[in-house]
């Protein structure tokens, strides 16, 4: 295939393509997805092609074919090369960049796994899923609707470019989940969930916290919880976030804006703010493609689709702008190193600057010391579902929460919504505990410019924020 690829090249620079990049992935992807007692989903698919990028004047074209049948190749390339030389001559914006040495890959950059999915056959993840929902039912009451998920993505990646990189690598993700809906008596519907997930073999799934027994205890247990909690009070709160929710921050609110295709148009409010003061000495924020997974969890991303090697970027740095999330046209625009984030869903798509695992860094509260800062106001505990603006707004309802007194938990709370700016936010940051945690998995994932669904990996530490909007009563200033 490597030879193919090859071929790719030198046949979008014998057109006149400046620089070509082409890739090859081999996906497989299996859905397991089981509601009370039905299967809903068995599903086995693959992706399989080639995606080929061509750069002409400043400008790009892409094409890509599932074929790998040499003259269904050379029209891939043909059309790459076109839409790179009509795009040369309307585009606004050039983004050019600079030849660097080939990259070579190595054998190790495949993140090794203990029981690899497809050593598996379907009973062994239907048997997870099933353990899952009935360990749910064991410690949940009411239970209206109960969802159990297992997904797989794995394959082999394999780049070459204009400069003779090559890159082999094989991608791999898995996920088991549960979700229980319980009913209160006065009819209102609770949610809570259990899950574990990320770049590991099934073998995380024998492991203390992920087993199937574990994550279907956490949701029914929640679940119950939460029917008899009451409802988040409204107003300025401070408030503790956990490891997850604090992911969703600096994901969804923050690295999006460092993205570097919108901080070039200046659709970002990020744009020309390097080396300004944005948060408070507590608030770091890191992208990283390779994190010490066995220790803190998260998505094993050593290279991007554009064969740049991953980094690790810290965007906030205490507080301060120091970095951009880059592919290589918009580094070499803005005058920084490209960062290994050039990302596709698969070759049907065009690389686009993505995250990998995006977190807050860790502090040095312990979590009785996080909760003595916090002294009272709302423990806030995992994403459900919300909305984010281009601006940095968002609001983001949490699973569950807890009021918190004195520094002591007092009572389960829920309809916890929180609301504000994260530009706002980052400056009210107090305080970040040891405990980096990164969650990262197979469902979910993020969408960006019909792109959807990327795995990404996201987390953090837990934050003490003063002044957190709840409720939507006030108003965020």
């Amino acid at each position: 295939m490597l030879e193919k690829l090859e071929k790719c090249v030198e046949s979008g620079e014998k057109m006149g393509a400046r620089f070509v990049e082409a890739r090859f992935d081999d996906l497989i992807l299996r859905t397991l997805q089981r509601v009370n007692d039905v299967w809903k989903d068995i599903v086995l698919r693959s992706r399989i092609g080639i995606g080929v990028v061509c750069y002409h004047g400043g400008a790009s074209g892409y094409s890509f074919t599932p074929s790998d049948d040499e003259r269904e190749l050379e029209k891939a390339v043909n059309r790459a090369v076109k839409v790179a030389k009509a795009s040369a001559k309307v585009a606004s914006l050039k983004l050019d960049f600079d030849r660097r040495p080939p990259v070579k890959s190595q054998e190790s950059d495949t993140f090794p796994l203990k029981i690899h999915p497809r050593s598996e056959d379907l009973s062994y993840k239907t048997d997870l899923v099933n353990r899952a929902i009935d360990t749910a039912r064991e410690f949940g009451i009411g239970i209206s609707n109960i969802r159990g998920m297992y997904g797989e993505l794995y394959g082999r990646k394999l780049f070459t470019n204009s400069e003779g990189s090559v890159i082999d690598w094989n991608f791999e993700v898995i996920e088991l989940g549960c979700r229980v809906t319980s009913k209160t008596e006065s009819g209102d519907l609770v949610n809570a969930t259990g899950e574990a997930g990320g770049t590991m073999g099934l073998e995380l799934f024998k492991t203390k916290g992920s087993t199937p027994e574990d994550i279907g205890k956490e949701a029914g247990s929640c679940a119950k919880e939460q029917l008899k909690a009451k409802a988040c009070p409204a107003g300025r709160f401070r408030t503790l976030i956990e490891n997850e929710l604090a992911g969703v921050l600096a994901h969804e609110s923050f690295g999006h804006l460092s993205e570097g295709d919108s901080v070039v148009v200046g659709e970002s409010p990020l744009a020309g703010k390097i080396g300004t003061r944005l948060g408070t000495d507590q608030a770091t924020i890191v992208d990283y493609g390779t994190p010490n997974i066995s220790e803190y969890g998260g998505l094993w991303v050593p290279y991007d689709d554009q064969g740049t090697r991953s980094n690790e970027t810290t965007i906030l740095d205490k507080g301060m702008l120091k970095h951009y999330l880059h592919n290589r046209g918009t580094a070499h625009y803005l005058k920084q190193e490209p960062t290994g984030n050039c990302r596709a869903v698969n070759f049907g798509f065009i690389p686009i600057p993505r995250m990998t695992n995006t977190y807050f860094a860790p502090g040095e509260l312990t979590k009785e010391e996080a909760l003595e800062l916090l002294n009272t106001g709302v423990y806030a505990i995992q994403a459900s579902g919300g909305q984010v603006g281009e601006d940095g707004s968002f609001l983001f309802k949490a699973t569950r929460g807890y009021w918190v007194q004195n520094g002591r938990i007092k009572e389960p709370i829920r309809e916890v919504s929180l609301s504000g700016n994260i530009l706002n936010l980052l400056s009210r940051v107090e305080g970040a505990t040891k405990d980096l945690r990164i969650s990262a998995g197979y469902f979910g994932g993020c969408g960006k410019n019909g792109q959807f669904l990327l795995p990404c990996g996201l987390g953090g530490p837990e934050l003490v924020i003063d002044e957190v909007v709840f409720g939507g009563s006030a108003s965020e200033e």
